[in-house]
């Protein structure tokens, strides 16, 4: 993209279009003998070499080291459990104690305060029946197991994975845009974001989902980039082999292309995919996204490369591998997260082939028979969960920051937790950043543009992975949500609108305009940051005059 702020190559943005699924014609021999050189190969492949010092990575470490700080301070205030962390801090110390989820005693029997006030329960009665998978529980567990049984021990984890993701963030808007400036602007925007820094200081399961969909996508990134040099350095030869190269051999290269060997970056993603759905089964939807991402990546590879057959040649030579890499290696490190309850005696359904030795899926074995069950109890328990609740939000009030959660809320009085006057307010409400969010909107359109007019696959790439974190809850209306579940797409929201200030940073022209463009991103910016602070009181439970937390609520949706 001429004049942007970030390098680009003329063919890299080009996504494939519909209209253009048949055979290329293929070019003069003359031409050919161009395209097969390696060099060339390279350049119509690979995204142009941007300048990379030392220095460079400073600012996303500042921005990094800034969320960690945001997520790590106070964390053990609120000193007790919060929302929905009575489910999951108690799921998490059950598998810590016995490896799988038990029964909790009835609520009226569970003093106030559980974990604030003492030793938990060590021997619980019965298996549970816990309504997501375990690997999220376990990463919680950990925390208590290296911590202890308070506050801080049971979001450790949240706030650990919370941070690295905004590493992540930093990594995928480096290997999108190869730009410092846009890798730094998106990782400090997800830094700040109320949504996910709430979501960071909880011990809660989205933060770990959200983790392992974006490594995954940051794998796929690294793999696309891997898949297109190994396609150059498969298909290319030296100029002098070129020129000597008989017609024959110099066709029959070009109507297929090479097969590219075992793409590791792949395998990997593929893991990372298996550990978002050992947290959370609505990662589902994302992990097809980015299956069928992967595959118009190679597609458009092979057709940018000039072959021939290159729809055909990429779903056998790519396409089919890359079922096997991404869905089997899923399969295979799902399946791995519930090796404690494969292990245990008597967890949720355990025994259910054992007991009804005539019913589910006869061809499986007996423990994936009833490992199965469970998967179609809980999944008809999830499609048809529609009870009222206070902070339900369809999925169409997340992006304008329609109805947030209030996790938490306390009114002290004069003279308690730092209450210097009649009435005080501690409150917990993921509201995101309004002005990223806001402003995301714009971001969101503008990709829209830059993808289908501009064809830059870049912003592609990121609205299909909004689109299917996103999209998929429009199909259940009558489920009960909340804001909570749009936390899986925030950092594709982040990166969309730091990669189109980077087009402002980057616009074409006179002095002028370019100083105009870096005055509007950091005035931008500033206010960004300005608003974080704003809103920090009631992001992270301080105590602040009840004068100044109605006046955070800009709304009564957000009461």
């Amino acid at each position: 993209m001429k004049g942007s702020a970030y390098p680009d190559n003329v063919n890299s943005p080009r996504l494939i279009s519909a209209l253009t699924l048949a055979p290329r014609p293929l070019p003069s021999v003359t031409r050919l003998r161009e395209f097969v050189v390696l060099d060339v190969l390279r350049a119509r492949l690979l995204q142009a070499a941007a300048p990379a010092s030392r220095l460079i990575w400073l600012a996303p470490l500042l921005v990094v080291l800034l969320g960690g700080v945001l997520r790590f301070w106070h964390l053990s205030h609120p000193d007790g459990i919060v929302f929905d962390e009575t489910y999951y801090v108690k799921d998490a110390y059950s598998v810590f104690l016995h490896g799988y989820e038990r029964e909790w005693p009835p609520e009226e029997e569970q003093p106030d305060e559980l974990f604030a006030v003492g030793t938990p329960p060590e021997a619980l009665p019965q298996a549970a029946n816990p309504a997501h998978p375990p690997l999220g529980k376990w990463l919680i567990a950990a925390g208590i197991w290296l911590f202890g049984v308070d506050p801080f021990g049971w979001r450790f984890a949240a706030a650990l994975f919370g941070t690295l993701s905004i590493v992540l963030v930093c990594m995928a808007g480096w290997l999108l845009f190869r730009s410092a400036t846009v890798a730094t602007l998106a990782g400090l925007f997800t830094a700040v974001d109320g949504l996910h820094l709430v979501q960071s200081r909880l011990a809660l399961l989205d933060v770990f989902l959200m983790f392992f969909v974006l490594l995954a996508f940051v794998l796929l990134l690294m793999d696309r980039s891997d898949g297109r040099r190994r396609l150059a350095a498969r298909l290319g030869v030296p100029p002098e082999e070129a020129a000597r190269m008989p017609e024959d051999e110099l066709l029959r290269r070009f109507e297929w292309g090479p097969w590219l060997g075992v793409r590791w970056w792949r395998i990997a993603a593929g893991a990372a995919c298996g550990l978002a759905l050992g947290v959370k089964w609505n990662a589902l939807f994302l992990v097809a996204g980015l299956g069928v991402l992967t595959v118009l990546w190679d597609l458009n590879a092979r057709r940018t490369a000039g072959i021939r057959h290159w729809v055909l040649a990429g779903v056998l030579k790519d396409g089919v591998p890359a079922f096997v890499a991404v869905v089997g290696t899923s399969l295979a490190v799902y399946l791995a997260t519930w090796a404690s309850w494969f292990a245990s005696p008597d967890g949720a359904y355990r025994n259910w082939a054992v007991e009804y030795p005539g019913e589910g899926v006869l061809w499986l074995p007996a423990s994936l028979r009833s490992l199965w069950t469970y998967h179609v109890e809980n999944y008809n328990f999830h499609s048809g969960l529609g009870d009222p609740h206070d902070y339900e939000a369809l999925p169409w009030l997340w992006l304008i920051l329609g109805r947030p959660t209030a996790y938490y809320y306390e009114a002290p009085g004069l003279g308690s937790e730092g209450c210097v006057v009649e009435e005080c307010s501690q409150a917990i409400l993921n509201v995101g950043n309004p002005l990223l969010w806001w402003t995301a909107i714009l971001a969101i359109v503008m990709s829209v543009w830059l993808w289908a007019v501009r064809r830059d696959w870049r912003f592609g790439a990121l609205l299909g992975v909004f689109a299917a974190g996103y999209l998929p809850w429009f199909l259940y209306p009558e489920r009960t949500m909340f804001f909570f579940y749009a936390l899986p797409f925030v950092p594709y929201l982040m990166l969309m609108l730091a990669g189109m200030l980077g087009l402002v940073l980057g616009r074409s022209g006179k002095q002028a305009h370019r100083l105009a463009g870096l005055v509007m991103v950091g005035v931008f910016t500033a206010a960004t940051l300005l608003a974080s602070l704003y809103f920090m009181p009631i992001w992270t439970g301080e105590t602040i005059t009840y004068e100044q937390w109605s006046e955070r609520m800009w709304f009564d949706a957000w009461i």
